[in-house]
Parts: structure tokens; C-alpha cells; sequence
């Protein structure tokens, strides 16, 4: 993982809390420009809606204006959204997709195969959705910007993922970050939050960086590359300039 600075990897996570297990800075990385995306403009994260009074408080520290929530809309009702306070816009931006019930995992397949195919369907058919994400993202008003779903594992990924491609992150890089979610997923595992029906369809809660490496190289097969993909879904070509003029160093 070729981040500027190697002594700057902690930052990743800076902030600790007690209910939010995939927390993380999405800054540090180099370009192919040579540029470097700045830190605490984008975070990635697991649903904050079970934030306690002190985790708000260390949350609010951080300084985020937005957060874009990725849920379906049963999930933000299921299980509420992240606290309000003063400052802090909530967007709620739901990518269309199908159910992953609906193409269950056979444990006899290859994870990184099957994760690449239903990230494939989900841009498929939520492409308005993501690229309306990544557009709030490229708002200087908006940042900082914490991007989450329920797990931040897969349509934060997917956001996150578009995101850095766009601003010209290489795919290794990208597939790096990508994997860092397991170790979220690990600590959630442990948490005393997660319970028997943590993963009632049998999908390993695991990030091979093959699966987005896979992603990444057949999106662009399809579409051109990630530019042309996101300006299809209704980016236009002034937020990606403004997106690469204020994430970028």
C-alpha cells in the first residue's frame, strides 16, 4: 500500500469508539500524478447509528458537515440514523439493488468471484445512486464527508472504491483499503453488539482486495473507465474537477 507516508498510516483511524467498529480516514494515498489525497476530508464507516452521548461527542470533535448514509430505506428505519447536531447535514442516498438473498453464496465458489459479480449488479442498476454519492463527496461545502452503509463493507466500498479511481489512485491501492474492512470486521465480530444473526445469509464477512480488483478492471471493460461510468450515472465533468481540486494535495 503506497501511501505518501508510512508513519501516517495510524491516522487512518484516528478517532476511537466504542460503536463503530470500520471507522476509518480514506487519506494518504498517492496518485499516478503524483498527487496525494488529503487526510480528513473522507471517512468511511460502519452505520453510526448506535453512537452513545460520548462517542457523539468524540464524533462531533472530528469536524464532519455530511454524512451520506447508503442504507435501503428498511435499514435506516430498522435501525435509525446517525444523532443530529448542530452542523451536520444528513444525506440519505439509496444505490438501487437487488437483494443478496437473491443470489446466495455457495460456499463452493470463489469469494473474490462472487463479491465482484453483485458489486457488478449494483452498479448496474445503481448507478444514479453512486454517482450521486460520489457527488456530495466532491462538494468542498459538503466535507468533511462520512460515508456509511451497514457494515461499510460493500456500498461504502463501492463508493469509496469510485471515489479514489477517480482522483487516480491505482487499483492496488485501492484494493488495499478495501481489505482494511476486515479488520472492522473483526472487532465487530468481538463487539458485544454483534449477534447469532450477524450474517443470516452465509456470505464470509471478509474483503479479498482480488474481489475489487476484479471489480475495478471489469467496470472499465464495460464502461471506458470509472470516470465514464459515474458521468453516465449523472456526474458531471465540473465535480470531477472540483472533486480532484479540493481531495487533492
Amino acid at each position: 500500500m503506497s501511501r505518501v507516508d508510512a508513519t501516517e498510516q495510524n491516522r487512518r483511524s484516528p478517532y476511537l469508539f466504542d460503536t463503530l467498529f470500520n471507522f476509518r480516514d480514506v487519506g494518504g494515498y498517492a496518485t499516478r500524478d503524483g498527487r496525494t489525497v488529503r487526510w480528513r476530508r473522507l471517512y468511511r464507516s460502519d452505520s453510526p447509528h448506535r453512537l452513545t452521548a460520548t462517542d457523539v461527542e468524540a464524533f462531533a470533535a472530528i469536524g464532519v458537515r455530511t454524512v451520506v448514509d447508503l442504507r435501503r430505506p428498511y435499514e435506516v428505519t430498522r435501525d435509525g440514523r446517525v444523532p443530529g447536531f448542530d452542523g451536520l447535514a444528513y444525506r440519505h442516498i439509496h444505490p438501487e439493488h437487488r437483494e443478496w438473498a437473491e443470489s446466495r453464496y455457495d460456499s463452493t465458489t470463489d469469494l473474490a468471484r462472487y463479491l465482484a459479480d453483485r458489486y457488478r449488479d449494483l452498479t448496474d442498476t445503481g448507478a444514479r445512486g453512486l454517482a450521486e454519492a460520489v457527488g456530495v463527496i466532491a462538494d468542498p461545502a459538503a466535507a468533511p464527508v462520512m460515508v456509511h452503509c451497514v457494515a461499510g463493507k460493500d456500498r461504502t466500498g463501492l463508493v469509496c472504491a469510485l471515489t479514489l479511481a477517480a482522483l487516480g489512485v491505482a487499483d492496488d491501492d485501492i484494493a488495499a483499503d478495501y481489505a482494511l474492512t476486515d479488520e472492522g470486521m473483526a472487532r465487530y465480530l468481538t463487539s458485544t453488539v454483534a449477534g447469532p444473526d450477524t450474517n443470516p445469509l452465509g456470505v464470509p464477512l471478509a474483503c479479498p482486495p482480488e474481489a475489487m480488483a476484479l471489480f475495478l478492471g471489469e467496470l472499465r471493460h464495460r464502461y471506458g473507465s470509472v470516470e465514464e461510468y459515474l458521468m453516465a450515472g449523472g456526474l458531471t465533468a465540473d465535480q470531477l474537477t472540483t472533486l480532484r481540486d479540493h481531495l487533492l494535495d
